[in-house]
């Protein structure tokens, strides 16, 4: 069975260049063991990457025994969820703080921790 997005459709690919998810394989599905909760496919930008650097995770140096190549902005990523909604939280900052969402490409599992009105709120406008 395949996983659903938060608008109740098959969960789309968020990107395969660079190539994103848990398991490297483009979509933003839900593991048990996916500490991070990388549920969220979000559009990176410049403010966010500098703001998740600030904060500890530098998303913009490549790490290839990570199979992670670094992220530039525009680039889309399925973000940890913890650090998506610290950036809502987060006052004082640029409104592009917070990366937009591919509603299309975000699990529903992200429903139990956001509400959808603010994910609506963030949406990606294509």
């Amino acid at each position: 069975m395949s996983e659903r997005n938060v608008l109740g459709g098959d969960l789309a690919t968020c990107s395969t260049d660079p190539m994103t998810g848990v398991e490297r394989d483009g979509c933003c599905g839900t593991h048990p063991n996916d500490r991070g909760r990388h549920e969220l496919c979000a559009v990176m930008t410049e403010e966010f990457l500098t703001f998740s650097k600030e904060r500890g995770n530098d998303l913009v140096t490549p790490r290839p025994a990570l199979q992670f190549p670094g992220l530039d902005p525009g680039d889309r990523w399925c973000l940890c969820l913890g650090r998506w909604i610290e950036a809502t939280r987060t006052e004082r900052l640029p409104e592009t703080t917070v990366p937009p969402v591919v509603l299309e490409a975000t699990n529903e599992a992200v429903l139990d921790s956001v509400a959808m009105e603010t994910l609506e709120a963030h949406a990606y406008d294509v």
